[in-house]
């Protein structure tokens, strides 16, 4: 048993590694050399600010008396300079926004595995490439640009970030202390001789982070007050900020200014996915080089934001997030960030052509730089003979189109450069991509065989192990041919050879090689193979076919529900049908309409919505006091049960009640607490605190009896989940945990017609008892259903609320009775535990049915893995390097 669940663990390992190397490595490359614009840029300086989480309709748009929430950007808008919406892609996260329009690429997909602080590998950003950086905002943000900064010319200054507190009474209070800072900062360069000549330097950027939008849209919804107030506050201080800028160089006019936002945020309050309200963030910029507002009669663009922000007059101009880097390398004259993939917007510019199309020119190139690398790289990796190159930009047509831009400069013809500059540029991406995808089809095929080998493989020994298909095989067909360990060995060979002269990586080894051992141990079974074919030839061909289709249908019902939540639904009600079909409903009617009552109540949660919900508090409460009722009946039932009630007993039941109580009362106070902006309280949080610890401790106190140690651990998790909880979802565990105990009566019930004569009841069992008796019991269609059924409960107890993968997306008010001060991995952490929780009810169910069906744990256990794993090898395949860390962590997820 112990070899079997290691080489499963190896081969599973392998198989989810593997998806990281194939689809999520980092598309960087280094070596190339910096390129800058050979003209004297228009701009010395440049302020950037970023409002994090402002959304561009909330900025743009005039409230419900005609006023804007922003009058000076407004005025900026249509007097002083350019504006649009910067598309963000997803995911939209702090991280990813700020490093595309710092350093002009996209989200490192292989940071789908990490947090939200830094970027997992080295990159270049326009920061780096500047004279001198000042930055003010969350040292979140700030340390990310300032990490490796060699030259000493990155100052960072930031608040502790015990302010980024969800539940604070004015959390505007992040942005006015980088805006009092950045004056304090000027008005001390005045007094100081030093820093005097340090910030009349060229080639230097002030970036301010503003994170107060971000954290009001999350406390209060951007739909809200506090959200349109502090929008206001921004508005206000960017007018005195430019002001102030302005005095101190004595309105040199060398000045260029940019506001946008990092990504914007749903009705509701998050961000991380890809709705447009979130993929929309503003864009303004004005000053030195930017070009100033042209008024226009038309204007077509897929929505109707200019009609609904009274705009439609003034030329908007949309850019992606990326170009924004390439656009502030040019202003001040810094070599564009070396990874960065963003195209320079020069209609934007107030320059001459001549310096467009230089700009356009060298954007080109350095794009071209990282193709020409990762080109490299790759043929040097790969046998002369075996190399593909990308034939749309071949050595021979990138010459002709620089060489062809460069005569368009001189002739002075800069529209026809810049169009075939952009061209190429595309062309470049393309081959990016193609470069960085190389090998993606070659090690999905070997991870692939070697899954398929072991799926097969673990098939091989649960039909070996119930079926007897080896009595009366003869010795010498059991012992296979001495050829076949030289064939492999041979194979093995042959593939160690090939990656060792193209000097590919070691986990290249362990894809290719894996499944040579694998599959040698299927071959070794040809036998059972030819066995069980001839006992599948003994069965009626219609009925095999209809079990066939059966669980065909059942496997895709559980791949569709990882994307449509509603085939849960379908798929409850389908198994609601079940005492139908069998002989349960006329031997246990009462418990058939339990089970049917359960399914059905169960099935009404994927049609709930996920996110969007309005807290309801009372929900939570009423969660609770269902608990309370279901104990108090428990508590009777056991006293009535048995003949002397243990003390001990009786004191975890109370304490269990007592927690329950104590985390409706923590979750009703810290409601009113936020509500009235008074924060949480300390108490709130250690009892809270408290009980999470406890929910672990007090089930391993109750007594080993199947029904009172399911009993226990439902209440334990209880009373976690209801401070974990905001509104409908408090129920979920509940209605499933009945569904669970229900179905637990109803495998005992199909046990009466079984090879297993003995019914113990169910509040007699108990876990301690679990031998695996049964382990010469021939398998049945019922033990195949068994694993299905423990396969699709548990992808309702992911998916029944929500999604696993939205821990990257979640509600941070789930975890306000724990913290509200914002902390990315204990707030991830325990939003980890609530989708957990549902599964760890499920599983401890799945351990009684196991022990009253009494079936071999090895063999429920590689049936249930088999069908997951013909479930992961649909979602191999379907795995997507883009979108959201919610899209990506659904296709990840199995």
């Amino acid at each position: 048993m112990l070899l079997y669940i290691t080489l499963g663990l190896l081969v599973h390992f392998v198989f989810f590694a593997s998806i990281f190397d194939i689809y999520f490595t980092s598309p960087l490359v280094h070596g190339m050399t910096p390129q800058f614009t050979p003209l004297p840029p228009p701009a010395k300086r440049l302020m950037l600010f970023v409002a994090d989480g402002l959304r561009a309709d909330k900025l743009y748009e005039l409230d419900e008396d005609g006023n804007s929430r922003a009058p000076f950007v407004r005025n900026i808008i249509m007097n002083e300079g350019t504006w649009g919406i910067s598309h963000t892609r997803v995911p939209t996260e702090s991280r990813p926004g700020h490093v595309a329009m710092i350093a002009g690429f996209y989200e490192d997909v292989s940071a789908v595995a990490k947090g939200w602080k830094e970027n997992p590998v080295e990159f270049d950003s326009l920061l780096n490439e500047t004279r001198y950086t000042w930055s003010w905002g969350s040292p979140d943000i700030l340390a990310m640009f300032a990490k490796g900064d060699l030259r000493s010319h990155i100052f960072t200054e930031s608040y502790d970030a015990s302010s980024e507190d969800f539940g604070a009474h004015d959390v505007t209070k992040l942005d006015t202390w980088v805006f009092d800072h950045v004056k304090e900062f000027f008005h001390a360069a005045r007094n100081n001789q030093s820093l005097f000549s340090k910030v009349n330097e060229d080639k230097i950027v002030f970036f301010l982070h503003l994170l107060g939008i971000d954290t009001n849209g999350h406390a209060h919804r951007p739909s809200s007050r506090e959200y349109s107030d502090n929008i206001k506050l921004v508005d206000k201080e960017l007018k005195e900020i430019e002001s102030t800028v302005k005095d101190f160089y004595g309105n040199d006019g060398k000045t260029a200014f940019i506001f946008t936002a990092d990504h914007g945020m749903t009705d509701w309050g998050s961000h991380g996915a890809g709705h447009p309200l979130e993929t929309c963030s503003p864009f303004i910029a004005w000053g030195a080089g930017i070009r100033l507002p042209q008024k226009v009669s038309a204007q077509k663009f897929d929505d109707s934001y200019l009609q609904e922000w009274k705009l439609e007059n003034w030329k908007r101009q949309d850019i992606n997030q990326a170009d924004v880097a390439p656009l502030m390398a040019a202003l001040i004259g810094v070599p564009f960030p070396l990874n960065s993939v963003g195209i320079i917007p020069v209609d934007m510019l107030n320059t001459s052509d001549l310096f467009k199309a230089e700009s356009m020119f060298t954007n080109a190139v350095q794009i071209l730089e990282q193709f020409k690398v990762k080109m490299t790289q790759k043929k040097e990796a790969t046998l002369s003979f075996l190399f593909t190159p990308f034939k749309s930009l071949s050595d021979t047509k990138q010459a002709n189109i620089l060489r062809k831009a460069r005569y368009y400069i001189k002739q002075k013809k800069y529209d026809e450069a810049v169009s075939l500059c952009r061209q190429l540029i595309h062309l470049a991406l393309r081959g990016l991509a193609y470069y960085h995808t190389y090998d993606r089809f070659f090690l999905a095929f070997n991870v692939v065989l070697g899954f398929v080998g072991w799926t097969s493989y673990a098939s091989l020994l649960i039909i070996k192990s119930h079926c007897n298909l080896m009595r009366g095989v003869s010795t010498e067909a059991k012992n296979p041919s001495r050829l076949l360990p030289c064939a492999f060995g041979a194979v093995g060979v042959s593939v160690t050879f090939f990656l060792l002269i193209q000097a590919c990586p070691w986990t290249y080894y362990i894809y290719c090689l894996l499944p040579l051992p694998i599959w040698y141990a299927v071959l070794r079974e040809i036998p059972v193979i030819q066995g069980f074919v001839t006992l599948l030839s003994t069965f009626p061909p219609r009925r095999f076919l209809g079990y066939l289709l059966l669980f065909i249908l059942g496997v895709e019902v559980l791949v569709l529900s990882f994307f449509y939540r509603y085939m849960l639904t379908a798929g409850l009600v389908a198994l609601a049908a079940w005492p139908f079909i069998t002989a349960l409903w006329t031997r246990a009617k009462s418990i058939s309409l339990s089970w049917i009552f359960f399914c059905l109540l169960l099935a009404v949660f994927p049609l709930m919505p996920v996110v969007g919900r309005q807290p309801d508090i009372f929900l939570v409460v009423g969660a609770g006091l269902l608990v309370l009722l279901l104990s108090l009946f428990v508590v009777t039932s056991v006293i009535k049960r048995k003949d002397s009630f243990i003390n001990e007993e009786l004191v975890l039941h109370l304490l269990q009640m007592l927690s329950i109580v104590f985390s409706m009362c923590v979750v009703y106070s810290t409601h009113n607490s936020l509500l009235k902006k008074q924060g949480l309280p300390l108490l709130n949080q250690i009892v809270s605190w408290t009980i999470l610890a406890s929910s672990f401790v007090m089930p391993l106190l109750s007594p080993p009896v199947l029904f009172d140690r399911l009993f226990s651990i439902l209440v334990s998790s209880m009373s976690t989940y209801l401070l974990l909880s905001t509104g409908y979802e408090a129920l979920f565990p509940l209605v499933l945990s009945c569904l669970m105990f229900v179905w637990i009566h109803m495998e005992q019930e199909t046990l009466q017609h079984s090879v297993v004569s003995c019914k113990q009841k169910v509040s007699t069992i108990q876990f301690a008892c679990n031998t695996d008796a049964a382990q010469c019991r021939d398998l049945c269609l019922d033990d195949i259903r068994r694993a299905f059924f423990l396969v699709f409960f548990l992808v309702t107890a992911f998916f029944g609320t929500g999604n696993i993968a939205s821990v990257n997306s979640f509600d941070p008010s789930s975890v306000y009775c724990f913290l509200t001060v914002f902390s990315p991995f204990k707030m991830g952490a325990l939003i980890m535990w609530k989708i957990l929780i549902p599964f760890v009810l499920v599983m401890c169910a799945f351990e009684a049915v196991q022990v009253t069906t009494q079936l071999s744990s090895k063999s429920l256990f590689l049936m249930v893995i088999n069908i997951s794993d013909i479930m992961a090898l649909h979602f191999f395949f379907l795995i997507k390097d883009y979108g959201s860390w919610l899209d990506i962590g659904t296709r990840q997820h199995q």
